[in-house]
């Protein structure tokens, strides 16, 4: 019984060191497992160790499941989801795989307790588990029980393999449907290329005998020039009537002269440009008369020895006698600056006998002052280049030297936001059907109710106004404040670098530097002997301004356009009208108008993203894979439904509308802008906010641009009326940067001078060294060799210590 009992013990105690060394080997790889094993992994493992057993049609889906819980494995083809999905530009469909591991197991738990029951702890299911462990310790990853997780049935499985089945037929019926969009989009192309594949080929190669020799009377001066008139400048335009340049010379040019301190290497080219309300711009001819009296700015230019190059340019009007729209956006920027580049070409080939193309001027008003600015601030930007090579453009260069702008109607994604800033007070508006144009030949009486004198193409005056209806005025407090977001995201400074930002009430620095230009107008106008004193806008004190009042100059001045101004829900304006294609005669360019089209019923941007996000958090929610999978079809279901409404048959393509804002490329790399601005924007202008060139401004200022902004005090939307003004400054910045070109050059004249000086210095020494030792040969001593021998060697030294030497620099 001794020897019993004490074998009996010693057994029991083998059983529990085996049992502890068992626990201790087990337990250890348990817990690294779960360390390196993501939750995901061991949700599936749970579900996989659980699940009935199924049959062999059922292995797809099964497979399916368990590849989303392995690193590595993509089954995004297979299981796409469909909450955040998104059609390119070329139809393809982008689509993310976002599942989670199935909710659910069969474990479950004691209502008010923490111990799971119905575990099973076979050895077919799990590694064994350590019993020594302590309370507290913790329990195997593999036992972690899931709470909301379940089983799914044979039943349950078909149904996920078969909607995984359904989904991926509706990838590919969406994949088919965006190739056929995309195939439609090619035909249409492919059959307006078609159309003018037989278009007529120019060349673009000036010839310097063909001109007519011209005289005129400039303000009182007699102007002699040749005209060499309509050249086309494209290889193969789309309208060589509307694709053509005329180019003005002065006389004196011809027989060695000077005018206005330029020579015909000097003559700065200036490049005026016919362009308004975007209609198609006409050659700047000069004339003795203006509509402000006196020669126009081409005949101004050639009075003060600049070349004049005056170029015809497309406008959103024109349309082919085969039906065809062929002026629309970017249209008149493509043929600016093909008419640059042909001027650059045949002047640096010798052909055009005068300009310094260095110095080109760019003029434009109203939508010409936006041409010009747009022409400054894209300088060889890389985004055109196809639209250039399309038309047979001459190759090179097509940044300018200085622009001048009077009332730029430019930034037009955002011009609607800045109008309703500076003009929600107004409770009517006063333009006279606003998709109404003058004509470009001045032809057809006005209304007896417009307002005369509008510059050409300009938006009708009303003399009395339209009220603002209650929705009206909702849409512009909308838009004014979006306003506010975009003015400060801009990060503008003034010149002490000060933020001109704005609050969400629309007050702000930025509120308080334009309050500013009104005030430095008018006090200019009191400084120049003006009488303003009744101006209500404006508090004034002994001859000094000291304040204005925004909403009182709006009620003063009065509003001139709708709600919005711009981009009309109708698609009425002009400016809808520039946006237009080949085969559409207007298209929004701002998403807000595009959400309250009178056309289309558009999907608001801020809904469809909260729209998502409660997709992705159902979908996160799911309590199963079958649920899971029954909400990615239906989110794919719902998605194919809104891909059938194609937005761009009513939006204009965004890269489109970036070319035809100079915002986007002031300050750009590789993009070169004009470093000469001057800007001109009159005190009672309502055509556009006050705000968009003033950004225009700040914005080259910012960038290290010499910019020239003002005011004119009792001025509307015009130009050209100050031409004193604007030659005097184009004269200084060209005479300034002549004057920096001849330093330059004197200082490398004086480089190359002191260059040749050192080299001849150099020769004459080594002439004088060599005639002393072939006169000391000549003695026939025998000492004289070494001695001529350590003369070469000091020599080489010396040269070579005046070499390492550092050299001064004046």
């Amino acid at each position: 019984m001794i020897f019993k009992s004490y074998l009996t013990k010693h057994c029991l105690a083998a059983a529990i060191v085996a049992s502890l060394l068992q626990g201790a080997v087990t337990a250890a790889p348990v817990f690294a497992e779960t360390v390196a094993k993501s939750d995901e992994t061991i949700a599936q493992e749970t579900v996989s160790s659980q699940k009935p057993a199924i049959s062999k049609e059922q292995t797809t889906a099964q497979e399916l499941l368990q590849g989303e819980a392995t690193p590595g494995t993509d089954n995004t083809a297979a299981q796409p989801d469909v909450t955040q999905t998104g059609t390119a530009e070329s139809g393809q469909t982008v689509a993310t795989s976002s599942d989670a591991t199935p909710a659910g197991t069969a474990d479950a738990t004691v209502a008010g307790s923490d111990q799971p029951v119905g575990i099973d702890h076979s050895a077919e299911s799990k590694p064994i588990v350590n019993e020594f462990l302590k309370e507290g310790e913790g329990i195997p990853g593999t036992e972690v029980p899931y709470q909301s997780e379940t089983s799914l049935t044979r039943k349950e499985w078909r149904e996920v393999d078969q909607l995984d089945k359904d989904m991926r037929i509706l990838q590919r019926e969406r994949e088919a449907f965006f190739k056929n969009r995309a195939k439609e989009k090619e035909e249409k192309e492919k059959a307006f290329a078609k159309a003018f594949a037989d278009r007529q080929e120019y060349s673009i190669v000036f010839d310097p005998d063909d001109f007519t020799k011209k005289t005129m009377n400039a303000n009182g001066e007699t102007v002699t020039f040749r005209a060499y008139e309509h050249l086309v400048y494209a290889k193969k335009p789309y309208d060589a009537e509307s694709q053509m340049l005329s180019v003005y010379i002065p006389e004196a040019y011809f027989n060695g002269g000077t005018i206005n301190g330029f020579t015909a290497e000097t003559a700065p080219v200036f490049m005026p440009n016919g362009v308004g309300g975007y209609m198609p711009g006409l050659i700047v001819e000069p004339q003795e008369e203006s509509r402000h009296g006196g020669a126009n700015s081409a005949l101004y230019a050639l009075s003060n020895g600049y070349v004049v190059v005056s170029p015809a340019i497309r406008g959103r009007s024109l349309k082919h006698r085969n039906g065809y729209e062929t002026g629309k956006a970017p249209a008149l920027i493509v043929d600016y600056k093909a008419a640059i580049r042909f001027v650059r070409k045949n002047r640096k080939e010798g052909r055009i006998p005068a300009g310094d193309t260095e110095k080109i001027i760019v003029s434009g008003t109203s939508a010409g002052g936006a041409l010009a600015a747009l022409a400054g601030a894209t300088g060889n930007a890389v985004e055109y280049e196809p639209y250039l090579k399309e038309i047979g453009a001459a190759k090179g260069r097509d940044d300018v030297f200085a622009v001048m702008a009077y009332c730029p109607i430019t930034n037009l994604e955002n011009a609607d936001m800045a109008y309703e800033w500076m003009f929600h007070t107004a409770d009517a508006y006063y333009n006279n059907m606003q998709s109404r144009r003058k004509k470009p030949d001045g032809g057809g009486a006005a209304p007896a109710d417009e307002v005369k004198d509008r510059p050409l193409n300009a938006p009708a005056e009303a003399k009395t106004g339209t009220a603002i209806t209650p929705e009206q005025k909702e849409i512009s407090s909308e838009l004014k404040e979006n306003f506010s977001e975009y003015l400060n995201s801009l990060n503008l400074r003034d010149s002490l670098g000060n933020r001109l930002n704005l609050a969400p009430d629309g007050d702000g620095l930025f509120r308080e530097y334009i309050e500013s230009l009104y005030v430095a107008s008018a006090q200019e106008a009191i400084d120049t002997g003006e009488t303003i004193t009744k101006t209500p806008w404006l508090h004034i004190q002994d001859n000094r301004v000291v304040k204005m009042d925004l909403p009182s100059y709006v009620r003063t001045v009065k509003r001139l356009k709708g709600v919005p101004a711009f981009d009309a829900f109708d698609m009425s304006s002009g400016e809808n009208n520039e946006f237009g294609t080949y085969d559409i005669a207007s298209k929004h360019f701002t998403r807000y108008a595009l959400e309250h089209s009178a056309f289309v019923t558009a999907p608001k941007l801020e809904e469809e993203e909260e729209a998502a996000k409660e997709r992705a958090e159902k979908l996160r929610k799911a309590p199963t894979v079958v649920e899971k999978r029954r909400l990615q079809k239906a989110n794919l279901l719902e998605q194919m439904e809104k891909d059938k409404l194609d937005l761009s048959q009513y939006m204009a393509d965004w890269q489109v509308i970036r070319m035809m804002n100079p915002m986007h490329f002031i300050g750009r790399e590789n993009v070169q802008t004009a470093p000469n601005w001057r800007i001109r924007h009159g005190a009672l202008d309502r055509d556009t906010a006050l705000a968009i060139p003033a950004i225009l401004a700040l914005k080259l200022k910012n960038n290290g641009k010499a910019v020239d902004f003002k005011v004119p005090w009792g001025y509307g939307h015009d130009g050209d009326y100050d031409l004193p003004d604007l030659f005097a400054w184009t004269d200084r910045v060209a005479k300034i940067k002549d004057r920096a070109d001849a330093i330059l050059l004197a200082e490398k004249e004086k480089e190359k001078e002191a260059k040749e000086a050192a080299a001849n210095k150099d020769e004459n020494e080594n002439n004088k060294a060599q005639s002393f030792k072939s006169k000391l040969r000549s003695l026939n001593e025998p000492a004289i060799e070494p001695a001529i021998e350590m003369s070469n060697e000091m020599t080489n030294e010396t040269k070579e210590a005046n070499s390492e030497a550092p050299q001064s620099s004046i």
